[in-house]
């Protein structure tokens, strides 16, 4: 089954942002943008809450956010209940941020990881599932 994506970026994301959209799109994923639209200056919460907030309510089945560090936007992305963002800059943390952790928003540092290991990142993301079993009990004590 083909997954939808939220999509969204500060400034210090956005060239990453853009070019992981359209590897998406050429991919056949559905992706909704929710921003920035450029370069300039913007505030990662602003576009991390609507993405979150898509994912929370399960219009899309995951998410992707990308800024600077990743921290902002995954701290942000992390006070909706049912959201669990994780930041990756390698292929295996993104592995097992969805087997162990069950997370739904991959939160990628475009200041840390190449655009090549980028799309890695996310390509595992997208192809690794949940394992349940003794990560279901683990992830159900998250939500508070």
């Amino acid at each position: 089954m083909m997954k939808s994506l939220a999509i969204g970026s500060d400034h210090a994301g956005f060239q990453y942002k853009e070019l992981l959209k359209k590897w998406l799109t050429d991919n056949g994923y559905v992706v909704k943008d929710f921003g920035t639209y450029s370069a300039e200056s913007a505030d990662y919460a602003d576009f991390a809450h609507p993405v979150s907030l898509a994912v929370e309510k399960k219009e899309f089945d995951l998410g992707l956010l990308v800024c600077g560090s990743a921290n902002g936007v995954a701290i942000t992305a992390n006070k909706h209940q049912g959201i669990r963002a994780a930041i990756c800059w390698n292929e295996e943390l993104a592995g097992l941020a969805r087997q162990h952790n069950n997370a739904n928003i991959v939160c990628i540092p475009e200041r840390f990881v190449s655009a090549e290991l980028a799309v890695k990142i996310l390509d595992k993301f997208l192809h690794s599932d949940f394992e349940g079993g003794r990560h279901e009990r683990r992830v159900n004590k998250i939500s508070c």
